[in-house]
């Protein structure tokens, strides 16, 4: 069940596509909604020199006229819903993900926003996204600049027998119950697709025994399982795409499979899980 919706707001920027899927979902579902927006003040190292006090009195304002904004452009958006909705806007000197992730505690899906090609942010403003989802905890809802979930007619999911996606299956079982149309898919080797075939029609049962009728489908994998899944969610004109999110961690840093690498910097909504 999906009670609470949280949506994350970057300040300084429009969030129209974040909140119109938010509103849309929160809609659907009945759910609450509580709109986040977070940033870090400006931080520097002195060593030789002097930094100008007004540079910190003008980065408190900017924070200050952003979170004003922000929070204007939240309360329009969720005018038309009729369940609870609430406002959050703080400044932290923790990395944003890791604040974010904790602020996540009492949601049950988080919505955030992406750009495609966006390896590089302003990590005052936006969270490492990467981190964020392998560390939330939560369900997190992509949106990519320019999308937004108006309805949710046809989901694709993206099934492979790990953790990650029975973890991501039942997230998104909520969304799928709205849905019109689902289709599970799942690509395989030469050697491995009867046993695929088998397993993915145990998955499709599965989700009818909670309400959800859903097509199977195993496609022979072809080299880049992302650009298969991508043509197939075009083929089906999906509106959303769910997945498991796939990584690991080498010298801090997370390095994602590549299906969690091209959800996470394409231009399709997706419900990605870890």
């Amino acid at each position: 069940m999906i009670s609470t919706v949280m949506a994350n707001l970057v300040l300084g920027r429009q969030n129209g596509p974040v909140l119109d899927t938010t509103v849309s979902i929160a809609a659907k579902l009945d759910a609450g909604v509580v709109g986040l927006a977070a940033c870090r003040p400006i931080q520097t190292v002195c060593h030789d020199y002097a930094v100008p006090a007004a540079l910190f009195d003008e980065d408190r304002k900017e924070i200050a006229r952003h979170i004003e904004a922000g929070e204007l452009e939240f309360r329009h958006a969720v005018a038309r819903l009729k369940g609870r909705t609430e406002w959050r806007a703080h400044t932290t000197v923790l990395p944003l993900a890791e604040y974010l992730s904790r602020q996540a505690r009492n949601a049950d899906l988080v919505v955030v926003s992406t750009e495609p090609g966006d390896g590089q942010c302003d990590q005052t403003r936006r969270p490492d996204l990467c981190d964020f989802v392998m560390s939330v905890g939560r369900p997190v809802l992509l949106v990519p600049t320019g999308a937004a979930i108006d309805g949710l007619d046809r989901v694709v999911v993206a099934w492979k027998d790990t953790r990650e996606a029975r973890r991501a299956i039942v997230d998104a079982l909520p969304i799928l119950k709205a849905a019109t149309n689902t289709t599970v898919v799942e690509f395989a080797d030469d050697g491995e697709v009867p046993e695929a075939r088998s397993g993915i029609a145990e998955v499709a049962a599965w989700l009818g025994h909670h309400g959800v009728k859903a097509d199977a489908r195993v496609m022979l994998s072809r080299g880049a399982n992302a650009s298969q899944l991508d043509g197939i969610a075009r083929e089906l004109e999906a509106d959303l795409i769910v997945a498991g999110a796939y990584g690991y961690t080498r010298q801090g840093q997370w390095l994602l499979g590549g299906v969690t690498t091209q959800l996470l910097a394409g231009d399709r909504c997706a419900i990605v899980s870890h």
